[in-house]
């Protein structure tokens, strides 16, 4: 994940250095297990994987699809970007998804045209995207 941001941060994105982050706890697995059908899963993600594996209390961010379907399989819980940002917005701590959302296609976050109008019902912001849905 550190280096993805560091990769982003080279190429001119404005993303954070977690490493200045007080908040942030930046771990390194223990070990490398092999992980079932996991032969194209990235670094990272086998990374956050092997860590829940040690962890007690596991709970995995994930939007890879494969990475999501090797957690499902080692029923590991997960949730994706979309799920924290929907709990944010249910928390109160931010106003609106639709500009999250768009901040996000903006770093080509690959989101289809139809799930981001379920995540806007789900929050109940219903802007273009619900009303041309039926369309």
């Amino acid at each position: 994940m550190v280096e993805e941001l560091d990769a982003g941060r080279a190429l001119g994105l404005d993303l954070p250095d977690l490493r200045s982050l007080g908040w942030v706890t930046l771990r390194t697995p223990a070990s490398s297990p092999a992980l079932p059908l996991a032969a194209d899963l990235g670094k990272g993600e086998s990374a956050v994987l092997a860590l829940a594996l040690e962890s007690n209390d596991p709970l995995v961010i994930l939007d890879d699809g494969l990475g999501r379907r090797v957690a499902e399989l080692l029923r590991i819980p997960l949730t994706g970007t979309l799920g924290i940002l929907l709990d944010a917005k249910e928390a109160r701590m931010i106003a609106a998804l639709n500009p999250m959302l768009d901040q996000l296609d903006s770093l080509r976050f690959r989101l289809s045209a139809a799930t981001r109008a379920a995540v806007l019902r789900l929050a109940g912001e219903h802007g273009e995207e619900s009303i041309t849905e039926g369309l």
